[in-house]
């Protein structure tokens, strides 16, 4: 989370908020009640979302679980398509998948 926060200071981790050992629902609300963009590795969020609608916007990371530094560097090569998606009103959940010919990912709106 640090090397996040060093690149991204308005990132917040689920310990920060308190809610380290909320479920699901109690993490969408409290995003949506502060205009945050969840970022989610497991299906449980974007299933809120999908029941819920949006906000928040959601950035499922179909990836497998990363470690930081990997993290990282998928934020900053594709901070520009986050940054559109995060703009964009009509759109609710932004689907990264792991690209099997490379280290690139594939980002599916």
């Amino acid at each position: 989370m640090k090397q996040l926060k060093a690149m991204f200071p308005d990132v917040l981790g689920v310990r920060e908020c308190g809610l380290y050992n909320a479920d699901g629902y109690q993490i969408w609300e409290y995003a949506r009640q502060d205009d945050y963009t969840i970022v989610a590795f497991d299906k449980d969020i974007p299933v809120i979302g999908s029941v819920k609608g949006f906000p928040p916007k959601i950035i499922w990371l179909r990836t497998g679980n990363l470690n930081n530094s990997a993290i990282c560097l998928l934020f900053t090569d594709h901070l520009d398509q986050f940054n559109a998606f995060i703009d964009d009103e009509r759109k609710g959940c932004l689907m990264v998948y792991p690209n099997s010919s490379s280290d690139n990912q594939t980002i599916e709106e």
